[in-house]
């Protein structure tokens, strides 16, 4: 492995341990808002979009530094 090649996973390994804590605080913060007694249910959509759209981000990071892994 080349030494660019290895910078670009360990940039990618980072990233994903970013979004993948983002995506943990984002299901913590849609557990306390339904708990909420104020629940506030457009805050609680877009919270749950970003959290999908991060899901999904995460999963072609992971298939980015593992691509013989099936589906």
């Amino acid at each position: 492995m080349t030494e660019e090649a290895f910078d670009q996973v360990t940039s990618l390994q980072i990233r994903l341990t970013e979004l993948r804590n983002e995506h943990r605080d984002l299901d913590d913060a849609i557990s306390r808002l339904q708990d909420s007694p104020q629940e506030d249910e457009l805050l609680l959509r877009r919270l749950k979009k970003r959290k999908l759209a991060l899901k999904d981000r995460i999963a072609v990071i992971q298939r980015m530094l593992d691509p013989n892994e099936l589906a």
